[in-house]
C-alpha cells in the first residue's frame, strides 16, 4: 500500500475537479474517475504520476515537504512562463503535504528522441537549437532572489569526485601529493568560473530534462535548483551531456551558434577564444561534480543505473584536460589512476546498457 500516492491522487482529481469549473471541460471532469499511473522518480526525493481522463491529463507530484523546497519550485515556475520559458504550469499545490498538480507535457524525453535509428543530423540540430534557444531565455531573466554559484559551492561540488567517486566508489587511497595536485586543479577551474559573466543557471540542463512535446517544440523541466552562476554552465551541460556525446565538430557548431546569439543579447560577451575555455573549464568542474553525484547515488541512494554514465562523464574529463597545459598533472594524473580503475564499474552496471554515443560520421 502506498498512502502518499493514494492522498496525492485524491487531491490531485479535487484540484483537477475545482480548476475545471471555470472551462469548458468542466462537465467531462465533474464526475470523473481518473486513471493513476507512475511516470518517474528521480535523482531527488520527487515523484510523478500522471492522472488522465478521456483525451486529458495532468501530472501530480509527491515532494515531501521535509526533503523539497516546493514553494521556491513554484515561484521559479511562474517567473520562467512569464518570461517565455516553456517550463509546465503550476495549476494548484499543496505546499503542507508536498503537492503539486502540473501541466502534463507528454512522456517523451528529448534523450531517447536523440536516439532514434530515423533522427538524422539534421533533426538532432534543430532540437539543440530550440534548447539553445530557450537557454538563452532563462539566461536574460533577472537574477533578483537566486543563490550565487559561489566559490564555496564550486569547491563542494567539486570535493564529490575524490570523495564519493576515487575513495568510496574505486577505493582509490589519495597521496597527499595527488590531494594537492586537485586542489590546484579545482581552484584554477573555479577561478574561471567565478569570473565569467553572472546569469540566471538551470543547473541541470541536457536531454533528460527537455521534454519533447506534441507541438514538436521542448519543454524544459527539473528547475528549482536554479542559481545565478556562469554564463556556460549550462550551455556545456545541454553539448556534453553525461548521457549522450556528439562529435566535437557538431558540439563546436553548436557551441559557436550560442556564442554568436548571447553576445548580442548582453549573456555573453568575451572572444570566441576565451569562450572555448570557459565553456571547456566549465564543463570539467560539472563533470567532476556529476561523477561524484552518480557514485553517490550508487552507493549512498541505492541506484545502481548511474554507474553507466561515469565513463563517459570521465572520458570528457580526461579529453578536455589533455588540451590545455595548466590541467596536465590532472590529465596524467586521471588517464593513469582513475580511468583503469573504472573498469571495475562495468560488472556493476544494469545488463543490457549501451553506449549513449550516436555514430554520425555518415550523415
Amino acid at each position: 500500500m502506498d498512502q502518499r500516492r493514494d492522498d496525492l491522487a485524491r487531491w490531485a482529481a479535487d484540484a483537477i475537479r475545482r480548476h475545471a469549473s471555470s472551462t469548458t471541460d468542466s462537465q467531462d471532469t465533474a464526475q470523473a474517475e481518473f486513471d493513476v499511473t507512475m511516470v518517474s522518480g528521480d535523482a531527488s526525493f520527487r515523484r510523478y504520476f500522471r492522472l488522465h481522463y478521456k483525451e486529458f491529463s495532468w501530472i501530480a507530484v509527491d515532494a515531501p515537504p521535509d526533503k523539497e523546497d516546493n514553494p521556491r519550485f513554484v515561484a521559479i515556475a511562474r517567473s520562467w512562463r512569464d518570461h517565455e520559458v516553456a517550463v509546465p504550469r503550476v495549476i494548484d499545490h499543496d505546499f503542507e503535504r508536498g503537492f503539486m498538480l502540473l501541466e502534463d507535457f507528454g512522456d517523451q524525453i528529448l534523450w531517447p528522441a536523440l536516439h532514434q535509428e530515423d533522427t538524422s543530423l539534421a533533426q538532432v540540430r534543430e532540437y539543440y537549437r530550440q534548447a539553445i534557444r530557450q537557454l538563452l531565455h532563462i539566461q536574460t531573466l533577472p537574477l533578483k532572489n537566486l543563490p550565487a554559484y559561489d566559490a564555496v559551492l564550486l569547491d563542494t561540488e567539486m570535493s564529490l569526485f575524490p570523495q564519493w567517486l576515487c575513495e568510496q566508489q574505486l577505493n582509490l587511497t589519495l597521496t597527499r601529493g595527488e590531494q594537492a595536485m586537485l586542489g590546484r586543479t579545482f581552484a584554477l577551474l573555479k577561478e574561471r568560473a567565478l569570473a565569467q559573466r553572472q546569469v540566471v543557471v538551470h543547473r541541470d540542463f541536457h536531454s533528460r530534462n527537455l521534454m519533447l512535446r506534441n507541438s514538436g517544440e521542448l519543454g524544459v523541466i527539473d528547475f528549482q535548483d536554479a542559481v545565478a552562476g556562469p554564463a556556460t554552465y549550462d550551455l556545456v551541460s545541454l553539448l556534453r551531456d553525461c548521457y549522450v556525446r556528439w562529435p566535437a565538430s557538431l558540439v563546436d557548431e553548436l557551441a559557436a551558434d550560442y556564442w554568436e546569439e548571447a553576445r548580442p543579447l548582453g549573456v555573453y560577451l568575451a572572444g570566441w577564444e576565451e569562450f572555448q575555455r570557459d565553456f571547456d573549464w566549465m564543463g570539467m568542474q560539472r563533470h567532476l561534480k556529476a561523477a561524484g553525484i552518480f557514485a553517490r547515488l550508487n552507493l549512498r541512494d541505492g541506484k545502481p543505473g548511474y554507474l553507466a554514465d561515469i565513463p563517459n562523464t570521465c572520458q570528457y574529463l580526461l579529453e578536455i584536460s589533455r588540451g590545455y597545459s595548466e590541467l596536465a598533472g590532472f590529465s596524467e594524473w586521471l588517464n593513469e589512476r582513475v580511468m583503469p580503475a573504472l573498469e571495475q564499474l562495468r560488472p556493476l552496471m544494469p545488463s543490457g546498457h549501451e553506449s549513449h554515443q550516436r555514430d554520425s560520421s555518415a550523415e
